[in-house]
């Protein structure tokens, strides 16, 4: 089968190449699955760069979700058929024709989820909804999120309103406020016009704001703390800046504010199979009645990978750039 391939870690143009590889044979409890498509998330871009919380054995396939067609079963699976139309996250290997993944990690999707959203269903949403689930926040109250324009402050706008959750949306420019009030989220405040900090603290009406979610870092969580209701909590959900946090100890002190960090492949390997269930089924309920749907913005073969790579960091993307197997 064809597979892409690092034989060292580095810049992916640099060392992903399209190679032939064995074709897997699934164990027990396994199935193996026909691969339809596979998109490039950052953490897998971090993986080629050998910079992410685990450093696979090398030679290694990159890809860890995927969309496709379950080809195989191992012995013991009788949950899944040969011909089934799965969605599949937290694997290894998924950039090949064909992959391995254990059989409760794969979830049969409906013919009305296209490939295109169910390729990229189960990582970030799926990390979306446990956070807004971790927030434990009810219907009417109010969360804070910066860089809202972004794939996670989508998502989370658009499964707190499901919730009834209310949302203060922060951006950077007057067209990443116009983009998020056309999806019909708001308010929206974009915190390179003057005042804006007043006036977030002013938009809520005086009901507190709980819950502040921070994918910035910097200065900016700082912004968010202050914005903060007395015994908030403040999550750290990413550091696009790349500063580390800046907040004021003050803030922190007086107003009894818990900071906490949130990494979604930890929570999803820690949560209890019930909850995951329950989450799933609120997922692909939303895709498949089309209120969920997930944008492809750049499809390409696997022997493109390393262009794939270069076009999935250049700024300004609407939707993800994925890979397929075969024809397609």
């Amino acid at each position: 089968m064809q597979a892409v391939v690092i034989d060292e870690f580095g810049e992916p143009k640099d060392v992903l190449t399209a190679q032939q590889a064995p074709t897997p044979e699934p164990g027990p409890g396994e199935v193996r699955i026909a691969m339809s498509l596979s998109p490039i998330h950052n953490h897998d871009l971090a993986i080629i760069r050998g910079v992410y919380g685990y450093r696979p054995p090398l030679p290694a396939i990159p890809g860890t979700e995927a969309a496709g067609v379950v080809d195989a079963v191992g012995p013991g699976v009788d949950t899944l058929r040969v011909g089934q139309r799965v969605a599949v996250a937290g694997v290894r290997g998924a950039w090949a024709d064909s992959f391995v993944a254990r059989a409760e990690q794969a979830v049969p999707m409906p013919d009305s989820v296209p490939d295109e959203t169910a390729c990229q269903l189960l990582a970030m949403p799926l990390s979306a909804l446990m956070l807004l689930d971790d927030l434990g926040v009810r219907a009417g109250e109010w969360i804070v999120v910066n860089a809202a324009n972004g794939a996670v402050g989508r998502l989370l706008n658009l499964f707190a309103k499901e919730r009834g959750v209310r949302v203060l949306s922060l951006v950077r420019g007057e067209s990443s406020v116009r983009a998020l009030e056309k999806l019909g989220y708001g308010p929206v405040l974009d915190t390179e016009s003057v005042g804006w900090l007043a006036r977030g603290a002013d938009i809520t009406g005086g009901e507190p704001i709980v819950r502040a979610v921070d994918q910035v870092s910097g200065p900016a969580a700082g912004d968010l703390m202050a914005l903060l209701a007395p015994r908030g909590e403040l999550i750290s959900f990413g550091a696009l800046s790349g500063k580390p946090l800046i907040i004021d100890t003050g803030a922190v002190i007086f107003k009894q504010a818990v900071v906490k960090g949130f990494w979604g492949q930890q929570r999803s390997s820690d949560i209890d199979r019930a909850d995951y269930v329950r989450l799933i089924t609120e997922l692909v309920t939303l895709a498949a009645n089309g209120t969920l749907r997930l944008d492809v913005q750049a499809d390409f073969a696997l022997e493109q990978a390393a262009e794939a790579a270069v076009v999935s960091e250049t700024p300004g993307r609407n939707g993800k750039v994925v890979l397929h197997a075969g024809t397609h």
